[in-house]
């Protein structure tokens, strides 16, 4: 009985025994199924040889475009710098423009006066030309600068001379313009000669 006893203890062992056996044959196996999954989802690492060839290549692509990126900025800087020369060289075009008519009809005045025309016709045309000029010079935003009787100031005016003032009201003020003075906008584009009160 004690021998029968012990038989059934030793095969009750041997039985856990490929138990334990066949589950740690399942937990290795299961163990390399699931390293092999991890494996295949992860990209096989590249060899050094496969990385500078990865590298060289992005390094050729990133030339390309910088230098197609420098031949786009070479035409942009010579382009601007034409149309710079173009607007240095043609720029006043519109403003000579708008004088030729001016340049007609001084030209038919002297034609005239050559001609031994009227005085006071002769006198009426140039007046004409001159009020001509003065509004086209104000349609171009260019105006005369007032000067005579106007206190001095040294950004519009230019002091040719001082004069005794002929009266206590007219000392530091402008007794006498000599050359008209204009301006642009407001930039002076000529200051006025003028004779100031002493």
């Amino acid at each position: 009985m004690a021998k029968k006893k012990q038989d059934e203890n030793k095969e009750q062992q041997v039985e856990e025994n490929v138990v334990d056996e066949q589950q740690t044959v399942a937990q290795e196996e299961q163990a390399q199924e699931q390293n092999q999954e991890e494996a295949q989802e992860q990209p096989a690492e590249p060899s050094p040889e496969e990385k500078i060839e990865q590298l060289q290549e992005q390094l050729e692509k990133e030339k390309k475009e910088y230098l197609f990126l420098m031949a786009d900025f070479d035409n942009y800087r010579k382009r601007t710098l034409q149309e710079k020369q173009d607007l240095i060289k043609n720029g006043g075009q519109k403003v000579l423009e708008g004088i030729l008519p001016v340049v007609d009809d001084i030209e038919r005045a002297i034609d005239a006066i050559a001609q031994g025309g009227d005085f006071d016709s002769l006198k009426e045309g140039v007046d004409l030309i001159h009020n001509k000029l003065l509004g086209y010079l104000k349609s171009n935003h260019v105006e005369p600068i007032e000067s005579t009787g106007e206190l001095f100031d040294t950004d519009l005016h230019e002091a040719v001379t001082t004069f005794p003032a002929p009266s206590e009201e007219q000392k530091g003020k402008v007794i006498d313009t000599v050359l008209k003075g204009y301006k642009l906008n407001d930039k002076v584009l000529r200051h006025a000669k003028v004779v100031v009160g002493q």
